[in-house]
């Protein structure tokens, strides 16, 4: 089946619903770990489960060139080959294509782009038509359509034209898009000019895609920018369809969205922190390797329920840090994911109460302490 967006009840313009899937019904608005190469780093699909995350995502660039859309088709699809039955959305490709290309070095055109594999130089065709060709075969729950993520700053000219070539590529996108279970978002363009927001906007809706995202945001500009990029992007989306805010992750963040009405979430920030010995914590984030944590034998949190914070302490997990020991990051990034899908739980409970704007104001007031 396609998905299906359930609005159940607002608080202004944040947003509580349910996103039903083929692999179950995830409550919004929610955050969604990155697995980019077929598992979220260092985590098992259990682990995930217990964390309570829904939907995770997976990268087409990525799989289609490790280890290659054809032995995932062969297993069964993307949910059998990783081991996670919950829902799935694979993103184009476009994105890694703009920021992973070897040397940078790419070349657009209207029928795709040329670069070079960023990992053994290989020149590559990436087309909106063989996007879609992959993720039919990955079998994800939602594909993505193959889009220009815009650098910041551009002119208003080059955002023009790559905004009005990525309308065409939504176009040749879902024309080529041949998996009746899956669902295809369109992808809202339009960098920070505002009626190229507006025009993406409305553009993409006539295409009548299963949901929609904004992109192109979180790529160097100032959180000014990036919320008018929001704001002027969001008017025009319908509200009976989701509403997902790509590459998106600091808790600041993650607020700002929902009260503008987004749904959806995604980055790969908790895990890349884990990994640099960086947490989460409701007063901001913190590093475990000062020298001030080795002999803090309380947790991260106290207000965690997580596996992590149940069981280790600051003095432990600096530990692992200081000596390299892999664990470290595992721990960690239970940790950040479940700081970030809980917060979205105390979200979606106060969108419920009717308390958001109250909420909001607390967790910001102590965050940025």
């Amino acid at each position: 089946m396609k998905i299906k967006y359930e609005l159940i009840s607002t608080d202004k313009n944040a947003r509580l619903g349910r996103l039903h899937t083929n692999h179950g019904t995830v409550s919004t608005p929610m955050f969604m770990p990155v697995g980019t190469l077929a598992n979220v780093k260092m985590l098992t699909p259990e682990e995930l489960k217990e964390i309570g995350t829904g939907i995770i995502l997976s990268n087409t660039y990525h799989l289609w060139l490790r280890p290659g859309e054809d032995i995932v088709e062969k297993a069964g699809g993307l949910h059998k080959f990783m081991h996670y039955d919950g829902p799935i959305l694979t993103d184009s490709g476009g994105f890694q294509v703009f920021s992973l290309a070897k040397n940078k070095k790419k070349d657009i055109t209207e029928e795709g782009v040329h670069f070079k594999s960023h990992i053994d130089g290989k020149p590559l065709f990436l087309t909106p038509e063989l996007s879609m060709k992959i993720q039919n075969k990955l079998d994800s729950d939602i594909a993505m359509s193959f889009d220009e993520c815009i650098p910041y700053p551009a002119t208003y000219e080059y955002t023009k034209e790559s905004t009005e070539r990525t309308l065409r590529w939504a176009k040749r996108g879902k024309e080529a898009f041949n998996n009746p279970k899956q669902s295809l978002f369109g992808i809202v363009q339009g960098g920070a000019y505002p009626d190229l927001r507006e025009y993406s906007a409305k553009k993409t809706v006539e295409m009548d895609f299963d949901g929609y995202s904004i992109g192109g945001t979180s790529v160097g500009e100032d959180k000014k920018t990036m919320y008018e990029m929001i704001d002027n992007a969001i008017k025009f989306l319908p509200e009976d369809k989701p509403r997902y805010l790509m590459g998106v992750g600091e808790p600041e963040d993650l607020l700002e969205g929902v009260s503008k009405g987004i749904d959806m979430f995604d980055c790969v920030l908790p895990t890349r922190l884990a990994r640099h010995a960086n947490a989460f914590t409701p007063y901001g984030k913190i590093n475990l390797k000062n020298a001030k944590y080795k002999e803090d034998f309380a947790p991260i949190s106290d207000t965690c329920d997580c596996y992590t914070c149940k069981h280790y302490t600051k003095a432990y997990l600096r530990h692992l840090f200081v000596a390299k020991e892999g664990l470290g990051g595992r721990l960690l990034s239970i940790h950040n994911i479940r700081f970030l899908v809980k917060m979205m739980e105390e979200i979606r409970m106060a969108i419920s109460n009717e308390t958001f704007d109250e909420y909001k104001e607390q967790f910001l007031k102590k965050y940025k302490n």
